[in-house]
Parts: structure tokens; C-alpha cells; sequence
């Protein structure tokens, strides 16, 4: 793992490189059951070296206690990116894949059961799908992976980022359906815990 990290430090795959101040690799253990993804690193993220330190990175983090879940000490967590687009903008396809290969490494290291997909760039990305994120939230998606005999299984949630902009916790909006699909979470890391 330190190696992949080292080599991701000197990386120069895209013109994100110029511009760095650190790449944000991960945090968390290896292995881990659980694997969270999100889109790209944000500007505290860039200074910091570190994945979700931001303000959405310290709701995320209330959000995985809520179900008993320590950011970085029960959960192995990246990005689909690992240098910060500027302006926070969305990643773009050559970036993506660029950075593709660190990704792909990382599940193989860490071997996941339970991958959470954070936001839409995330989601379509990793499953290759045009399915709008709140479309596809609350639903499991199961993939073959060669480290395991059972299926790989994802689930797609809001980005905090953008529950942050919609702060309603009244039924059906975005915060009350994330408190539902992290509870499906909850549910399915109890269930390989006793396996």
C-alpha cells in the first residue's frame, strides 16, 4: 500500500499534478469489509493530504457514528481522484481514468464486501451507468470481483456535500432518504460481521 501511495505522490497522469499541494490517497484499514468512494478531493482535503476533512467530510463522518461505523478506523476510504480539481469541479473522463488504475489497486488491497458509492460522480463512474444518483440511492448493486466467491455489493448515496445544501429532514428529502439507505448499511455490515 505505501508503495502505491509513493507512486501516486509523483504521479503526472494529468494536468491535475501541476497544481497539487498533496495528493489524497486514503485512510482507513486495510483490509477493511467496508469501502466508501467519493468523487475528487476538495480544497482542505488538498491541504491536508487527507480524504473527507472538510465540512462534508465531518458530516460524513456523524453520519457513519450514527450507525457504528468509525471513519477511519472501521472504514478504508478514497476517491475517484486523488489530486483537486480546481474550483471543485466535477472530474473530467481523462482524469477519471487516469486515475483508475490506483483505484482498482486499492479494492484489491483492501477486498471490500460492501463498497458505499458517495455521490453521482462516483456512482456512474464505477458502474458505468447514466442512472442519476437519486435515482439509483437506497437500491444494491452486486458485481463479480476475483478476490471472493459472492458478489460485491454497492450501494450509491448523496454526497454530503450536497445534503450540507439541503439541510430538510422532513420524509423523503435527501437527508431523511440518506438516514434510510445508511441503515440498509447498517443492516448488511451486520450481516457479514456474523458470518
Amino acid at each position: 500500500h505505501t508503495e502505491l501511495e509513493d507512486l501516486c505522490k509523483s504521479c503526472n497522469l494529468c494536468s491535475l499534478a501541476k497544481n497539487r499541494t498533496n495528493t489524497v490517497f486514503s485512510s482507513g484499514p486495510i483490509p477493511a469489509k467496508i469501502m466508501a468512494i467519493g468523487e475528487a478531493p476538495g480544497e482542505e482535503e488538498n491541504l491536508q493530504g487527507k480524504p473527507f476533512v472538510g465540512e462534508a467530510g465531518l458530516l460524513l463522518e456523524k453520519i457513519f457514528d450514527s450507525i457504528n461505523i468509525k471513519l477511519r478506523e472501521d472504514l478504508y476510504i478514497t476517491n475517484l481522484l486523488k489530486c483537486h480539481p480546481p474550483d471543485n469541479r466535477t472530474p473530467l473522463p481523462e482524469e477519471i481514468k487516469s486515475c483508475r488504475n490506483y483505484l482498482l489497486a486499492q479494492i484489491q488491497l483492501v477486498q471490500p464486501k460492501i463498497i458505499i458509492l458517495i455521490g453521482n460522480s462516483a456512482f456512474q463512474n464505477i458502474l458505468q451507468v447514466k442512472t442519476s444518483i437519486s435515482n439509483a440511492r437506497g437500491n444494491w448493486y452486486k458485481i463479480k470481483v476475483n478476490y471472493m466467491s459472492e458478489d460485491l455489493y454497492l450501494m450509491p448515496v448523496f454526497h454530503p456535500s450536497y445534503l450540507l445544501q439541503n439541510s430538510s429532514k422532513k420524509p423523503d428529502s435527501p437527508k431523511w432518504l440518506t438516514w434510510q439507505d445508511f441503515k440498509e448499511i447498517k443492516a448488511a455490515l451486520d450481516f457479514y460481521k456474523n458470518k
